[in-house]
């Protein structure tokens, strides 16, 4: 059995360029061995795990949908919006919700204390995401590019 304690884990942190997306998070799976490149099921895991925290006044990506991957969120503190294709629904501690395969969604902090909340995904390979506000797709086969009908920045048409 491998083990990790996350509260020794450091986080990542990262910010967009423009400042309107930022998070931190914590990269479980990949403590606990996953190889994200790996197409071995055994290697890559069945799910992906991590503790994420939005700072206030911030999103945590660019609203998109996945084409295959699901995604299960569990709120531990702070207090937010989740946006999605019916709108927007305010989230808390003790909030769960799941986006299916197809659902576009975007956590936002808009509270005064940082927003922190699990994240499980199940990885299947061969995903792809698609970027409605700024009409763009993002593609892995096999490097991960971002195109409309050439390649992008990941933050084009976003901020």
């Amino acid at each position: 059995m491998r083990k990790v304690n996350t509260n020794e884990m450091k986080p990542y942190d990262w910010v967009s360029p423009k400042g309107k997306f930022a998070m931190s998070g914590k990269t479980v799976s990949i403590e606990l061995g996953r190889d994200e490149s790996s197409m071995d099921l055994l290697k890559r895991h069945p799910f992906d795990v991590e503790i994420c925290s939005i700072p206030p006044g911030k999103a945590n990506c660019p609203y998109h949908s996945h084409s295959a991957q699901w995604e299960f969120y569990h709120v531990l503190s702070g207090e937010g919006k989740a946006r999605h294709e019916e709108g927007e629904t305010e989230i808390g501690p003790g909030d769960a919700f799941v986006f299916k395969p197809g659902e576009a969604h975007q956590l936002i902090n808009d509270g005064e204390a940082d927003l922190v909340f699990y994240v499980i995904a199940d990885n299947p390979i061969g995903e792809s995401c698609h970027y409605p506000d700024s009409g763009k797709w993002l593609v892995r086969s096999p490097e991960r590019s971002l195109i409309r009908s050439e390649g992008l920045d990941y933050f084009d048409g976003e901020e």
